[in-house]
């Protein structure tokens, strides 16, 4: 019963709230498997869209690490840390220690998402993708954007990402469509539950201490979203024998809140534009990437910043990542919030209802715009 109340909301209001049809694409993944040495002329980007090697930053440029433990504790220092990197990079870090005990009491160090956690759940995720091709396109991309495969191509003509990703609405509960979740997959749903209950307690202390930052109640930012939605996109990277011409995910912004990555703690990917260049970010064990979305840039009236970033590939090994997109609901509010908006600073976005907001949003990333 349970099941089918899910999918009859989610039939009503498609978990996103609108719904768009792509043009399905082949699998990276099994075209590298079946001819890893041929890069086919729709995978290779743009000359000036290349990941080319002088393109990097010449500094030792790494986005800023903030100790999540004193943001619980709303340490005025960490906070003042906090509010540099989401004016400065729009970018930062999180990172997982351990858990102690000392005079009897649990003391909970940074995030404090278990590893045992993090494994089972990137475990998960490498069982997705082992599934065989037949049995994912199962779950392939429907018109409500939840499933298997590439979304945002609207054309024959149009450059490709050199990866494979699961888009699913991990929360709340009734805006899961378990027709393209991989339930085949042992304990998935389960373990996706779990994480993701995780990553809400952790997003709500961000933006918890983004409220207070932004001169509001700690509680603003959170009943601002209405109803805080969960978008989880498993992310499937093969090797390319030629990364230099492709890349893994086009450069582009993100239109939630903000955004909680989980890298491959072995390979760098992940690039972000800092100060006109590309600044690859190196991961850290464990660690949390948290960056702004441009509903928190509208918010914040430019203040923070809704940074470009791209994911790129190598000839070694194949890169996985999962991405907890935190949305507003869709009848939510975007544009300045009074704090941020005096003479000087005068509100730079009208107000627009988040379901409004994303629908211009698809467009600009089919054509690779952002937000300003």
């Amino acid at each position: 019963m349970e099941v089918k109340s899910e999918k009859s909301k989610q039939k009503e209001n498609g978990g996103l709230g609108f719904r768009k049809r792509f043009i399905a694409v082949p699998s990276v993944q099994e075209m590298v498997r079946s001819d890893h040495q041929t890069v086919p002329e729709r995978y290779i980007q743009e000359y000036e869209k290349r990941p080319l090697t002088d393109a990097l930053s010449s500094t030792s440029y790494e986005i800023p690490v903030i100790d999540f433990s004193l943001l619980a504790k709303r340490d005025e220092n960490e906070q003042k840390k906090l509010d540099s990197a989401c004016k400065e990079w729009g970018f930062f870090q999180v990172i997982y220690i351990y858990i102690y005990i000392y005079m009897s009491c649990m003391h909970i160090i940074n995030h404090g998402v278990g590893e045992e956690l993090i494994e089972r759940m990137r475990d998960r995720e490498a069982a997705c993708f082992d599934l065989p091709l037949e049995v994912k396109n199962k779950y392939a991309l429907g018109d409500a954007m939840q499933g298997y495969g590439q979304a945002f191509v609207e054309s024959e003509e149009q450059k490709l990402d050199w990866g494979d990703p699961f888009f699913l609405m991990a929360y709340p509960p009734q805006y899961r469509n378990f027709h393209n979740w991989p339930l085949i997959v042992p304990s998935f749903k389960e373990i996706v539950e779990e994480y993701s209950a995780e990553i809400i307690r952790v997003s709500e202390e961000i933006l918890a201490n983004l409220s207070l930052l932004m001169k509001m109640k700690e509680d603003s930012l959170k009943e601002m979203h209405k109803v805080m939605r969960l978008g989880m996109r498993m992310n499937y990277y093969p090797l390319c024998s030629k990364p230099e011409l492709v890349l893994g995910v086009s450069p582009h912004s993100d239109g939630g809140s903000i955004t909680i990555l989980l890298q491959d703690d072995d390979v760098t990917g992940l690039q972000v534009l800092h100060q006109g260049q590309w600044v690859p970010v190196k991961p850290l064990p464990g660690a949390f990437v948290v960056n702004l979305g441009d509903a928190m840039q509208m918010w914040s009236n430019g203040v923070y910043k809704s940074v470009e970033h791209r994911a790129i590939t190598n000839t070694r090994k194949a890169r996985m990542s999962i991405a907890m997109f935190v949305m507003p609901d869709n009848d939510a509010e975007m544009g300045p919030v009074d704090t941020m908006v005096c003479d000087n600073c005068p509100a730079r976005y009208q107000r627009v209802k988040y379901k409004n907001f994303m629908r211009s949003y698809l467009d600009r990333t089919v054509t690779g715009e952002q937000i300003k």
